[in-house]
C-alpha cells in the first residue's frame, strides 16, 4: 500500500499544478497565488506588502475564483495581529465585515454585494415598521456594493457599542424613511414589488360611531323609499 500512496500524491499534485501557470507552495504543501491559463486567480492567496512611504505593510489571506475574490479574507499587520476580517461575493464586499485595532475589534460594517454580470439585481429591504415584512427593489447594476444594514461602533478597550448607523440601498437612515420613500427616490430603483397587508385602515368616523353604539339595538335606517 505504501508502494502506491507516493505515486498517487504526485500523480494529484502534478494534476493541480498543471492548472496554474504560475503558482508557489506554502510550508503545509496547499498550492498558492494561483494563475491560470487565462491568466485568471484562482484558488487560495497569500499577499504581503511591505511597508511603504509612512504606510505600514500588511498580508492578506483569501480565495479567488475567476480573478474575483470570493468567501472570507483576512489582513494581519507584520506583527500578525489580526486587522480586518472582509467578506466577499463576485469580488465585491458583501455581508458583514469587521475592523481590528491593536486593542480589539473598532466597527463593523454591512454591505450588499451586486452581481457584475447581471444589468439588474434584487435587494430584500426590511420594512421599518414590520421587521417581519420586507420588499424585494430591483436595482441597476452601477456599483460594486452598497451599503445595506447595521453599521456598528465599538470602544475597542470594553466592546461595547458607543454607535450605529442604519443604511438602506446606500442611503444613511434619519428615522423617518420608509422602504418605498427611500425606493422612490433612489435613481437606481427601477420597481418595487409591493407588500402584501392583511390589514385595512378604517375611517374615524366608523370607529367613533361603533363605539358609541356598542351593545345598542341600532333602529331602521330610512333610504327614502315610501310605502312599507
Amino acid at each position: 500500500m505504501r508502494i502506491y500512496l507516493l505515486p498517487l500524491i504526485l500523480l494529484i499534485y502534478t494534476a493541480t499544478s498543471a492548472q496554474c501557470k504560475t503558482y508557489r507552495i506554502a510550508s503545509n504543501g496547499d498550492t498558492l497565488n494561483c494563475v491560470d491559463m487565462k491568466g485568471y486567480k484562482q484558488g487560495k492567496w497569500a499577499v504581503h506588502i511591505d511597508p511603504l512611504r509612512g504606510e505600514p505593510g500588511f498580508e492578506d489571506e483569501g480565495s479567488y475564483s475567476n480573478d474575483r475574490k470570493e468567501g472570507v479574507w483576512r489582513r494581519f499587520n507584520l506583527m500578525g495581529d489580526i486587522m480586518a476580517i472582509e467578506t466577499y461575493r463576485w469580488g465585491n464586499k458583501n455581508g458583514r465585515c469587521q475592523y481590528f485595532t491593536i486593542i480589539g475589534l473598532e466597527h463593523e460594517e454591512s454591505w450588499r454585494a451586486l452581481n457584475p454580470n447581471k444589468l439588474y439585481d434584487t435587494i430584500d429591504v426590511v420594512d421599518v415598521a414590520n421587521p417581519n415584512k420586507y420588499e424585494q427593489v430591483v436595482v441597476k447594476v452601477e456599483t460594486s456594493s452598497l451599503k445595506h444594514g447595521t453599521w456598528k461602533y465599538y470602544n475597542p478597550s470594553y466592546g461595547t457599542i458607543i454607535h450605529t448607523d442604519n443604511y438602506v440601498l446606500d442611503k444613511l437612515q434619519t428615522g423617518n424613511e420608509t422602504p418605498n420613500k427611500l425606493a422612490a427616490n433612489s435613481s437606481d430603483s427601477l420597481n418595487i414589488k409591493p407588500l402584501k397587508d392583511s390589514t385595512k385602515t378604517i375611517p374615524k368616523q366608523v370607529l367613533d360611531f361603533e363605539k358609541k353604539n356598542k351593545g345598542k339595538k341600532l333602529s331602521k335606517l330610512r333610504d327614502g323609499r315610501t310605502g312599507g
